[in-house]
């Protein structure tokens, strides 16, 4: 049996006023609780997952309220008429 091989990815939100930021996507089943991030003190908030090979719609929840990643390019429509980020991992 072969082990599925996971790659490191930091994810990383400037949010100087948030109280509280979720990473939620495809990779965990879009549960807002899944992945909280942690705040370094000056605002940005940051979250490493351990991803297998694939692509990802993800977003991030910020006090209740969906951010696309400022940072990526990369998005797409979803079925709420709004965007997803997309992330491509490769081993």
């Amino acid at each position: 049996m072969q082990k599925i091989k996971r790659k490191k990815i930091s994810f990383s939100l400037e949010a100087v006023d948030a109280k509280e930021v979720h990473l939620v996507g495809e990779f965990n089943n879009w549960k807002q609780g899944a992945h909280p991030m942690k705040n370094n003190g000056k605002g940005r908030w940051v979250k490493q997952l351990q991803l297998s090979e694939g692509t990802f719609e993800y977003k991030f929840l910020v006090d209740n309220q969906w951010v696309v990643d400022p940072k990526n390019e990369r998005a797409c429509s979803n079925s709420f008429g709004t965007r997803n980020s997309i992330i491509s991992v490769s081993q």
